[in-house]
């Protein structure tokens, strides 16, 4: 029921969280007397589309101008800025899992963040949300804010783990064909779409690596003692996934050369064939157009073994030809 109202006002999740793992769902209507416990934490989740969301944001929301223009911005990239009062914005991106989407047509959310306070804010549905939500439900989510945009992270950058691997299954399939199967041609079409999307994921999610190591570097009082080692390995594995996306892309390309290698050798041993079938039919072809002109003197003429001599003649010039392009190791 909460959330049916909520979506009236743009508001996707409103969350408590205990600071045990858990959360409770509160209504937008709550949140201008809501008193947080000293463990408590408050995350609230914003369609940006919404026009409720815009007037909140900016009318009730406590966030300065300069930080309600960042998170309103019609287009971003991964960033981190700090804010005074020990506050900061992140903008993170993902990969879009939405049925019909494209993955390299990348998600977003915009986060602001304090020490009891996480405001998102997203424009199209996000799995990691999703994911977080079935984690609180259960008791095992992230107990502080810090935690919260932690979990976050981890979320997106883990989906893009699972695309990678496809990418890489794909080209394995493909290599593996090519040197199995002398007549297989893949198709260039969809080998030239994992090469653009290879492509297009590094140049999206590159940013963000740079994100985490400025993260792990970032010393804010509600940060916990160990987050700075969890955002190291968010750095190392996004840095390992752009790492097998340039591996893809650099692997199709290897892909398409040896088709067209494979393309230019069976032309060339075609051509070469018919060069041999030409220079073996050429003299042969010169001998009985001579024989064919009908004048006198043409030799064998009057003889009744002229057509057998005539073909043992052009017999013997092509066991000639064959022994001589032997010789010189032309066939």
């Amino acid at each position: 029921m909460f959330e049916e109202e909520n979506a009236q006002w743009g508001l996707v999740h409103a969350l408590v969280l205990d600071g045990k793992g858990g959360a409770r769902s509160i209504a937008r209507t709550e949140l201008d007397e809501l008193q947080l416990q000293p463990q408590e934490s408050l995350w609230l989740h914003w369609d940006r589309s919404h026009p409720q969301t815009q007037t909140w944001l900016r009318k009730s929301s406590g966030l300065s101008e300069f930080a309600c223009d960042l998170l309103l911005e019609e287009n971003t990239r991964p960033r981190l800025l700090p804010l005074p009062d020990d506050e900061l914005l992140l903008f993170l991106r993902g990969i879009n899992l939405n049925p019909g989407a494209e993955p390299e047509d990348m998600v977003s959310v915009r986060i602001f963040a304090s020490a009891d306070r996480v405001i998102s804010l997203r424009l199209r549905p996000l799995r990691a949300t999703d994911e977080l939500l079935v984690q609180l439900a259960d008791g095992k989510g992230p107990r502080t804010a810090s935690e919260l945009i932690l979990y976050m992270a981890q979320y997106l950058t883990h989906k893009v783990q699972d695309l990678v691997s496809d990418l890489s299954e794909i080209v394995d399939i493909e290599e593996e064909k090519l040197d199995t199967d002398e007549r297989y041609t893949p198709e260039h079409g969809s080998v030239l779409q994992i090469r653009r999307r290879a492509a297009a994921l590094k140049r999206f999610l590159a940013p963000q690596r740079d994100i985490f190591a400025q993260l792990t570097r970032i010393k804010l009082p509600w940060f916990a003692d160990d987050d700075a080692d969890y955002w190291n390995e968010l750095n190392n594995s996004l840095t390992r996934y752009l790492e097998e996306l340039e591996l893809s892309r650099e692997r199709v390309g290897l892909v398409l050369e040896a088709e067209d290698r494979r393309l230019s050798v069976r032309m060339n041993r075609t051509m070469y064939r018919f060069g041999i079938i030409t220079g073996i039919f050429l003299p042969m072809s010169f001998l009985t157009g001579l024989l064919g002109i009908n004048v006198g003197g043409i030799p064998f003429s009057e003889s009744p073994y002229g057509f057998a001599l005539a073909c043992l003649l052009m017999v013997s010039v092509a066991l000639g030809q064959w022994w001589l392009f032997r010789r010189l190791r032309w066939v």
